[in-house]
């Protein structure tokens, strides 16, 4: 069997004042060329600091002798490097680096529609230099304390989702603190951490004020969370029941399972999951109820969508392309940021 190469290279930087090394690692098992295991380890090595604008690159000759490498791989290597602009050569000196490269873990829960928008806020607003690694951890531990240990050292940046768990604080204070940015829900950050968040909870109440005429007008006010479904925080069903309970709602409820679902003319719905969305709409159709005037629903997170099904569903959401333009400009600052996004009802024909 094959064994793994691992090797350190020690060299001097352009001002020849300090010594500074940094890691190769070539997997001769590895799938991916050795050219470009050499590249990601220079790479990785600018982005974490350990080389800088302006240090010179170990010589070809070196790289062969102490990496076990061919000239060829190593010339390869450094090609790729001059095409990317993160290195150039200077005759008869070397290869030195010529900017910062920043390389950003963003972890995010899920794949869904609004944080496609998130993304989109983010790397529209990121210059190309800057590397984004895109991950998700589905509410798994075990896969989000993985990638987490896999991941210190190597990123500039981690824009991270948290989740409910009572593990968590202790894997993320493994990430030093200006460099974490806890996005979305901000839970389980420590003092010196970032976030950039939406408010769950108070929000809700006072978006729902707004309109709590409108809402009275119902003869039921339904809140759908389906607990096998939804990781959504719990701060929402204690605003929601808190608003019922203010403005003497008829009648109002939770409902934690699906198939409690048995929608009636006068309900008004509130969800937290698109799939009850899907589940409302198919019983819509089935009983002949017209969405907006035999049943309203007021759903959570805007989607691009959202303004065009049964000619609009009413949402209400936070910004996720501020959001995301927001984590764009902590990356960009290296300050820390403490931000709350708005959230906002936006009304459709729905409600």
């Amino acid at each position: 069997m094959l064994a793994k190469l691992k090797s350190r290279i020690k060299f001097a930087s352009r001002t020849d004042q300090n010594s500074m090394s940094f890691d190769i690692h070539i997997d001769s098992q590895s799938n991916t060329l050795k050219y470009i295991q050499l590249v990601d380890s220079i790479a990785n090595a600018i982005s974490e600091g350990s080389l800088e604008q302006g240090d010179m690159l170990p010589s070809v000759n070196e790289l062969v002798k102490s990496a076990s490498l061919s000239r060829d791989t190593v010339f390869k290597a450094y090609t790729e490097l001059k095409k990317r602009g993160i290195v150039e050569s200077v005759p008869n000196r070397g290869y030195f680096v010529t900017k910062q490269l920043y390389r950003v873990l963003l972890f995010l829960d899920t794949f869904k529609a609004y944080k496609e928008v998130l993304y989109d806020g983010f790397r529209s607003n990121l210059p190309a230099n800057i590397s984004v690694d895109l991950m998700f951890h589905h509410y798994n531990f075990k896969v989000f304390e993985t990638i987490i240990n896999d991941s210190i050292g190597k990123y500039s940046h981690y824009i991270i989702m948290n989740f409910d768990h009572q593990r968590m604080k202790k894997v993320i204070s493994k990430i030093p603190g200006d460099k974490l940015l806890v996005v979305d829900w901000n839970i389980h950050a420590g003092s010196k951490h970032s976030y950039v968040c939406q408010d769950f909870g108070q929000s809700v109440y006072s978006n729902l004020l707004l309109v709590a005429d409108k809402i009275k007008s119902y003869s039921r006010f339904l809140l759908m969370y389906p607990k096998d479904w939804t990781f959504h925080p719990k701060e929402t069903i204690d605003n929601f029941k808190k608003f019922c309970a203010d403005n003497n709602v008829a009648e109002s409820k939770v409902l934690y399972h699906v198939d409690e679902l048995d929608i009636k003319k006068g309900d008004l719905y509130m969800l937290v999951s698109d799939r009850t969305l899907t589940r409302i709409l198919d019983q819509a159709n089935q009983k002949r109820l017209k969405i907006g005037s035999d049943v309203g629903i007021i759903s959570y997170n805007e989607t691009p969508m959202k303004k065009y099904v049964h000619e609009g569903i009413s949402v209400l959401s936070t910004d996720f392309y501020e959001m995301g333009k927001m984590a764009a400009h902590y990356v960009l600052n290296q300050g820390q940021m403490k931000q709350v996004v708005p959230t906002k009802l936006i009304l459709r024909k729905s409600f």
